[in-house]
């Protein structure tokens, strides 16, 4: 039976151009627009994949366009078939 307690999860996307192109040109004032422009893209993912309050997204990468978030197992099977992503990974904990 699986566990409906999320664990932590990260979530890379595939290529991008306009996150390519904020990112070669981010000045000062432009790391804002391309943490803007990843915040609302992996909003916008979760929201129109899973159910509202289900999840908690914990943050947005911009180094690579991925963001981490808790979820369940089945709801991280859900977003791996989801348009635009590349890799679900869950965290591994290093002993």
């Amino acid at each position: 039976m699986e566990s409906e307690k999320g664990e932590l999860y990260f979530v890379f996307m595939n290529y991008d151009p306009e996150y390519e192109r904020l990112r070669s040109t981010r000045t000062k004032g432009g790391a804002n627009d391309l943490d803007l422009y990843l915040s609302r893209k992996h909003d916008e993912l979760l929201a129109t994949t899973l159910e509202p309050g289900s999840y908690k997204k914990n943050f947005s990468m911009v180094i690579v366009d991925g963001f981490a978030v808790e979820i369940t197992d089945d709801q991280a099977n859900v977003l791996r078939s989801a348009k635009g992503v590349r890799v679900v990974e869950k965290n591994q904990e290093l002993a």
